[in-house]
């Protein structure tokens, strides 16, 4: 029996998507999480210096969003075929391109440019990934709620995770982007990620 071990730090952060993906399949694996404090000591653990980690069976794979399409595809949420892989991966790599654009606003810290950082993310990137996700879902998701092939794939829950971030800073994100809000919606009445959501640690990212 192949065993899990996901080790991060005590937040969301780049390894809420493979947890999300653990819980959507229903499957069991070991979340660590790491405090502040320990992490000195097992940075040098990891392959890398940094996390998120994933142990399978004992072996180490980082790099998150490796992560999460090996979890992905282990769990029957990558996609049917070869060809709908890729295109849940062009979902994928299209949200990863709107979360480079939303870093930077993170990491700075001074006020007055964090301030004008979030409103270049608001007025100008933002429109335009969430563009050109509707633009995917229309192309891939067979007139339905979910990103392709109208069933949940693990970048509905990547979305999800990403939008967290994104609602932080303005709640009024989906005003024109209706379909990205229902996808959102979608997301959240699968029984198992409600459950997860109203129990999960409450963490600032």
């Amino acid at each position: 029996m192949s065993t899990y071990k996901l080790i991060y730090g005590n937040g969301r952060g780049r390894a809420e998507v493979s947890r999300l993906i653990f819980v959507a399949a229903g499957e069991k694996f070991e979340d660590v999480r790491l405090e502040m404090s320990e992490w000195p000591v097992r940075k040098t653990e990891m392959p890398l210096g940094q996390v998120p980690v994933l142990e399978y069976n004992g072996i180490k794979l980082p790099q998150s969003i490796s992560i999460a399409r090996f979890l992905a595809k282990q769990f029957q949420l990558a996609g049917k075929d070869n060809f709908e892989q890729a295109k849940v991966d062009a979902v994928g790599d299209t949200i990863v391109d709107t979360m480079n654009s939303f870093y930077p606003i993170r990491g700075e810290k001074d006020e007055a440019k964090k301030q004008e950082l979030t409103q270049k993310f608001l007025n100008d990137d933002l429109p335009k990934h969430f563009k050109n996700l509707e633009t995917l879902a229309k192309l891939y998701g067979d007139g339905g709620a979910f990103f392709v092939g109208n069933k949940l794939t693990w970048v509905d829950l990547f979305f999800h995770d990403a939008c967290e971030n994104f609602l932080q800073i303005d709640e009024n994100i989906f005003k024109s982007y209706l379909w990205l809000k229902q996808n959102r919606e979608e997301v959240e009445k699968q029984p198992k990620i409600a459950e997860y959501l109203k129990n999960r640690p409450k963490t600032a990212y």
